[in-house]
């Protein structure tokens, strides 16, 4: 099964339009991270072939919900994974929670947990993209964002100037809710994600956020299959990139 996955996730690096002329960067499984691509390991194809950072998943996945959250389950060999990442050339790692209800609680233990791995990561030498995602279904959503956002910058405030991370966060419900993260500087980056969104949705709220760039994972794979041709294959994610860049651009 992996070595079909290995297959799909190769075509797709491969193509001529998946390039860091509109990506900047790529996330990995680990297993990715372990594999080769065209007898160069992927990381190191991404940035020497490609011209695109690569990061590496790095959580084990979620706990069950309280007070409102999913944290992340507890992340065993870190410090491990931490120093092969790095021998295999990646530049920073990603780590998934998620927010379901406006509890504060458990929003300030998500943000809480997220920025204690995020210096561990930062200890070990790579940049942390922390990624408390907001679930887009939730009716409180608009509620929880407010109160993520000044939990976020409590957490960049506590940072030394030596410590800077990129933050991953679901589509805002109220434009440019984040521009006080964008602006904090030790934040690298704020990206978003889909989050269940298709894609034309997605980038539609996308383009009206300044400073917000794009880190799609389901939106953008929306319209590829194995069975495409190469030339269909290609196409559709020709188009996908194109529109993706255009709304992270924007406005």
């Amino acid at each position: 099964m992996y070595d079909m996955v290995h297959q799909m996730r190769t075509r797709i690096i491969t193509s001529p339009s998946f390039s860091g002329d509109k990506i900047i960067g790529a996330i990995l499984f680990e297993n990715t991270m372990d594999r080769y691509i065209e007898g160069l390991p992927t990381g190191q194809f991404l940035w020497e072939k490609k011209g695109i950072v690569p990061f590496i998943k790095c959580d084990k996945g979620l706990e069950a919900e309280t007070n409102g959250v999913q944290l992340m389950k507890p992340i065993p060999g870190l410090d491990d994974l931490m120093i092969k990442s790095a021998s295999k050339n990646m530049f920073g790692t990603k780590m998934r929670s998620v927010i379901k209800k406006a509890n504060i609680e458990g929003i300030q233990a998500i943000v809480q947990q997220q920025f204690a791995i995020g210096k561990q990561i930062l200890q070990a030498g790579l940049c942390p993209i922390l990624e408390p995602e907001v679930d887009i279904a939730s009716p409180e959503k608009e509620a929880i964002e407010t109160i993520l956002k000044t939990e976020l910058l409590k957490g960049l405030d506590a940072l030394q100037e030596s410590e800077s991370v990129m933050i991953k966060l679901s589509l805002p419900s109220k434009d440019n809710l984040y521009q006080d993260v964008i602006d904090h500087p030790r934040c690298v980056r704020l990206v978003a994600l889909s989050g269940g969104f298709p894609r034309e949705e997605a980038n539609a709220i996308l383009s009206k956020q300044k400073g917000m760039i794009a880190s799609f994972s389901r939106a953008l794979v929306e319209d590829l299959n194995f069975e495409q041709n190469q030339k269909d294959f290609d196409k559709a994610l020709a188009a996908t990139v194109d529109s993706v860049y255009r709304a992270s651009k924007a406005p």
